[in-house]
């Protein structure tokens, strides 16, 4: 019998700001702990992407964004559950970031972004903004 497994729909924001990257670093108690990855989270049912975006960002940096175009998307198995991954150049409308769901934040140059350690979907955004 073929197990069916639970699809997870993540977004993700690529916010470019001076030539640097926003990432943020995944919370002690989250799961991945302390990974960095591109800003975002679960899109709840009845959701559109701009709007899980524009609640995940606010929830856990307290920022506005303008949610532009999809950028890319991916689907990645693992062994509880799938992802689906979006991911969407956006834009912040506030610039008084705070971690209140984060552990940490940064502003990367694209040839930074291999000093961090992220998760697998995350690095596939990398990859591709390294090809940009």
């Amino acid at each position: 019998m073929d197990v069916v497994l639970p699809r997870i729909r993540v977004v993700a924001a690529v916010i470019e700001a001076n030539g640097k990257y926003l990432i943020t670093q995944r919370r002690l108690d989250a799961a991945m702990p302390l990974l960095w990855e591109f800003p975002g989270g679960k899109v709840e049912p009845g959701e559109s992407d701009a709007v899980a975006l524009a609640r995940e960002l606010a929830e856990r940096m307290a920022v506005g964004v303008h949610v532009g175009d999809e950028l890319f998307s991916v689907t990645r198995e693992y062994d509880a559950y799938i992802i689906d991954f979006h991911v969407y150049l956006c834009g912040l409308l506030s610039e008084n970031i705070r971690t209140l769901g984060i552990a940490d934040y940064r502003w990367v140059d694209s040839d930074e972004l291999d000093d961090f350690d992220f998760p697998a979907v995350d690095q596939e955004t990398v990859e591709a903004l390294l090809v940009r």
